[in-house]
């Protein structure tokens, strides 16, 4: 295995394959001659076929919904992976945070608008609450009460929004409240502010 600035080669049955990668996977790849699993995403064009590389699997469905927006290419999804976790950008899309997004380079304020405004609607809050840190399983939760919890998570995030913090941090916080979806909101901000 070979590692470069963004790429590395990885060789499979006497093959070497370049696989381009985002920046953070390079500082958690094993050492050279350790076997590992990338999940690589394969971009067809006129003139090249480039390999595009990911530990997790989270991390190539983001690449992939990423590259769905139009203007946003492989390398400037790379980018973005590079300096955000699939995780951030999930929360920088649902909080309509702009300026987090912009800052991963190649992407202006234009782009991190249209990012948003494009991929909103595929990320579900309540999975992305559920799926990390917090018990907000909706199996058990009929879909009116779902409706409300997702409703004081919400509003839980706007009123730390009201009280001067980052959306994409106020979205983080909430999320790291334990049962979020059993709390009332006020309930939710004391312990979000904890979080902070």
């Amino acid at each position: 295995m070979y590692t470069g600035e963004n790429e590395i080669v990885i060789e499979n049955q006497g093959i070497g394959y370049r696989i381009y990668i985002p920046l953070s996977v390079l500082e958690e790849l094993p050492s050279v001659g350790e076997p590992v699993t990338i999940h690589t995403y394969l971009n067809v064009r006129e003139d090249a076929m480039q390999l595009f590389g990911f530990l997790s699997r989270e991390d190539l469905e983001m690449f992939e919904l990423l590259i769905t927006v139009n203007g946003i290419g492989p390398k400037a999804a790379l980018g973005i992976l590079s300096s955000m976790s699939a995780g951030d950008i999930r929360f920088a899309i649902i909080s309509e945070d702009a300026k987090t997004i912009a800052k991963a380079p190649g992407i202006g304020a234009k782009t991190a608008n249209k990012l948003i405004l494009e991929l909103k609607d595929k990320i579900d809050l309540e999975e992305m609450i559920a799926g990390e840190g917090s018990n907000m399983g909706s199996i058990g939760i009929p879909s009116a009460a779902a409706s409300v919890n997702s409703q004081n998570i919400q509003d839980a995030i706007e009123a730390l929004v009201v009280l001067g913090y980052p959306k994409t941090e106020a979205a983080k916080a909430v999320r790291a409240v334990e049962n979020a979806a059993e709390r009332d909101v006020e309930e939710l901000l004391k312990e979000s502010l904890k979080h902070i």
